[in-house]
Formats: structure tokens, C-alpha cells, sequence
């Protein structure tokens, strides 16, 4: 590659850090119902206001015994019976025992739970078949408290609901959530040429597949989606759609209309309405795209190559949406060496994304191969990778057998 092709670009952390430096998170908040909380992200600390359990419970089925009732004989009559939900009732009568199930409340006295296995029947009564000296106090028994604490922060600030959480909030008995309002995402493709989908496609046309992998990654970055279709080479039109954009999202994102050569009128309008930066990145695929401030919005000008276009967002508009949505404890997929087993053609000057499939060896090694064509339309290549083989900006042509750094893809490309 020309090294003069690679002066001026900017890399790609430079871009990022630029990119975050310019947001600030959605102050907006509200209350929202457990059951419709999944995505969206705390606005403040959620404390138990119980204990979880909030009564000592069996950690199985089996038999309530004081172990001081078992010093003194091993077979014991049965008092009664505690289920969960049905906790026994009355009084407890020394050198008894008390049938109790798993999630029962245990009786008081109670200082350990013999599990049913050691246990055999008879009309004596329960005969516990183990040795006295391996009963420990408080044998089987969940204390209260024992999972969750009064007063003690489950879930932080700024963190994203998941489904893992949902039912450990509802264990608390807590039902009404304070959220961050979801930034709303208006997104649109520009370019004749473009088509809609289920219409016959004309000479020279191709169908709009890029704004369906946007809308897609701005859900699941936690974001509500706004789909503003495909937008004509028409500055009027544009402008129209812009302002339209502008008025109703926190975002705007566009698809295609940012590189060298394309419509100057594009960039004359955003120059119009707002500050917009055209950036040319050390990034391969993705080099062109644009980022600044509306009067109400923020912009991203994605590339219109389809892996360019999911790339720049999953590697750079991901993080804007986390800190947009004061997702405090987002982290960008963490880098794994891994053996290539096949070769990776690259030129020095681009950081260089290239989409890998890998697998763990028998030694629990992570090896990597490519998924083959890399160009930046070669969209079937997505599909089948499972990471990206991230090749550092001056390296070159990687040989299989050489170690290269791959980031696993995270839940959004999942």
C-alpha cells in the first residue's frame, strides 16, 4: 500500500476517545414496571429492602431434628410437618423430629436438617442411619439472609438490566424500577441506487440491506430504533429528513453519503444545520465516517459498504450509545491471543478488522482461521464468523502459525 494512501488517517482508539470525549449521558429518567425493565439501564442503585431468604430455611428434603434430641437416641417419632409455605405450627416435643422439605421454614430449636437419604422408616419412627459425630450445627440450613442482606446494593447504578437480573429484583419484592430513558436512534440509507425490499431490482440497483443490521445493533445496544427508510440523492429531500431526525432522536445515523466523491450536498447540509466532523480513519473496513452535533442530536455517518457500516457501529457507536444511555459498566470485548491457522493478508497503515472463526484446541488454546473473502460488500462473511481478528496498524501479512489478537463477538452480534 502507497504510504502517502495511509498519511492523515486517524486511528481508530484517537477516534473513539474524540468521539466519547463529545457525549454526555440522557439525564431523563422514569419508573418502569419489573416485567418491561429487560434493556434498560438503572438510574439508581437498587438495595433490598429484605432479607433473602427472610426466614432460615431447609436446603433439602429430609428431617428437623435438635442434635442434642440425637445424642440421646437415633430413631425419633415424627411431630409434624414442615412444607414450604406451610411452616409447622405448635409445639415442638423433645426427642421428635419433623418432616420438612426443601424451602421450608425451619422450626424453632431446629440447629440442623438430616437429609431423607440417611434416613429409613419404621413404625418407631424416623431411624437416622449416620454417625452423630459427622452432624454439624446448622447442617443444611439456609440462614436468612443467607443469599441477599437488608440494605445491601444488588445492582448498581448505571447498570444494564439482564434477564439474570429480573428475577433477583423480583426477590426482593420490589416491582417499580428507576430507569434512564432509552436514547431514541433515527437512522436512515441514503443513494438512488438503493432498493426496498420484495421489489424487483432495476440495472445498477441493489437492495438496502444495511439499515436492517442498524436497526438490529441499535436495539440491542439498549437504544430505541427509529426507522426513517431509504432517503434519495435529493438535497431537499435530505435536509427535509434531517430536521425530521434531529426533531424526534437523540442520534441520528446515516448509512452511505460520507466518503470522498460522494454528494457534496450531504456534507453541505449537516455544515448547515450542525458541527460535523468527516473523519478518515485507520480502520479497515470503514475508513469514511462522519461524526459531530446537531442542533439537537448527535450524528454518525456510517460507510455504505455493509461490513464497513456494522463495523463502525459495533467498534465505535456501540460505546457512544453505552455512555449515551449511562451504561456505566459497558466494556469493549476483551482481546484473546489465539494461533492463526490459516494466513491473513493485510497491508501496514490500517488497523484491520478482519472477520475470523475460532475454536479451542485440546491444550484449551484459542486458534483462529478466516472466514475467507474480506472485502467490504463480502456481507456472507459476517454470518459465518463468530470474532475479529484485530491486526495491529503497522503489521503486515500474518503467516498461519503466528500469534494474532482476536475479540470474541459480544451479545449484540449474538
Amino acid at each position: 500500500m502507497d504510504c502517502c494512501a495511509t498519511q492523515g488517517l486517524i486511528p481508530v482508539e484517537t477516534a473513539l476517545e474524540t468521539l466519547l470525549s463529545q457525549v454526555s449521558p440522557v439525564s431523563k429518567t422514569h419508573s418502569l414496571a419489573l416485567a418491561d425493565a429487560i434493556g434498560f439501564v438503572l438510574a439508581e442503585d437498587i438495595r433490598s429492602p429484605i432479607n433473602v431468604p427472610p426466614f432460615a430455611n431447609s436446603a433439602m428434603d429430609g428431617y428437623a431434628v435438635r442434635i442434642a434430641d440425637l445424642e440421646q437416641s437415633l430413631t425419633l417419632p415424627v411431630a409434624g410437618k414442615s412444607f414450604a409455605g406451610v411452616p409447622f405450627e405448635g409445639e415442638w416435643q423433645t426427642q421428635t423430629t419433623i418432616r420438612i422439605m426443601t424451602g421450608a421454614k425451619i422450626p424453632e430449636g431446629c440447629d440442623a436438617v438430616i437429609m431423607q437419604e440417611l434416613t429409613a422408616e419404621s413404625d418407631a419412627g424416623i431411624t437416622f442411619e449416620l454417625n452423630l459425630a459427622d452432624v454439624k450445627p446448622q447442617a443444611n440450613i439456609r440462614p436468612i439472609g443467607d443469599d441477599v442482606s437488608q440494605g445491601q446494593t444488588v445492582l448498581a447504578k448505571g447498570h444494564r438490566l439482564t434477564p439474570r437480573d429480573i428475577p433477583l429484583i423480583a426477590s426482593l419484592g420490589i416491582n417499580d424500577i428507576p430507569v434512564v430513558n432509552k436514547p431514541k436512534v433515527a437512522f436512515f440509507s441514503t443513494g438512488d441506487e438503493l432498493k426496498p425490499l420484495g421489489q424487483p431490482l432495476e440495472d445498477g440497483q441493489i437492495y438496502d440491506s444495511n439499515r436492517y443490521g442498524i436497526k438490529v445493533l441499535i436495539e440491542r445496544f439498549g437504544c430505541e430504533a427509529i426507522d426513517l427508510g431509504i432517503i434519495p440523492d435529493c438535497p431537499e429531500t435530505l435536509k427535509e429528513v434531517f430536521l425530521k431526525a434531529n426533531k424526534e432522536a437523540d442520534v441520528v445515523v446515516t448509512s452511505g453519503g460520507v466518503s470522498v466523491g460522494e454528494a457534496d450536498y450531504t456534507k453541505d447540509i449537516l455544515d448547515e444545520l450542525g458541527q460535523i466532523g468527516f473523519w478518515k480513519l485507520a480502520i479497515k473496513p470503514g475508513k469514511p465516517f462522519a461524526f459531530g452535533q446537531l442542533p439537537n442530536s448527535y450524528f454518525c455517518g456510517l460507510p455504505g459498504n455493509p461490513v464497513s457500516a456494522m463495523l463502525t457501529m459495533y467498534v465505535l457507536v456501540q460505546p457512544m450509545l453505552a455512555k449515551l444511555a449511562g451504561h456505566t459498566k459497558w466494556e469493549a470485548p476483551k482481546s484473546i491471543p489465539a494461533k492463526a491457522t490459516s494466513a491473513f493478508k493485510k497491508h501496514p497503515g490500517r488497523t484491520d478488522y478482519q472477520r475470523g472463526i475460532y475454536s479451542i484446541n485440546e491444550q484449551g488454546q484459542f486458534e483462529v482461521s478466516t472466514t475467507g473473502n474480506q472485502g467490504s460488500g463480502a456481507f456472507s462473511s459476517m454470518s459465518v464468523a463468530n470474532c475479529f481478528v484485530v491486526l495491529e496498524r503497522e503489521r503486515g501479512r500474518v503467516e498461519a502459525g503466528e500469534t494474532v489478537n482476536i475479540e470474541l463477538f459480544n451479545a449484540s452480534l449474538y
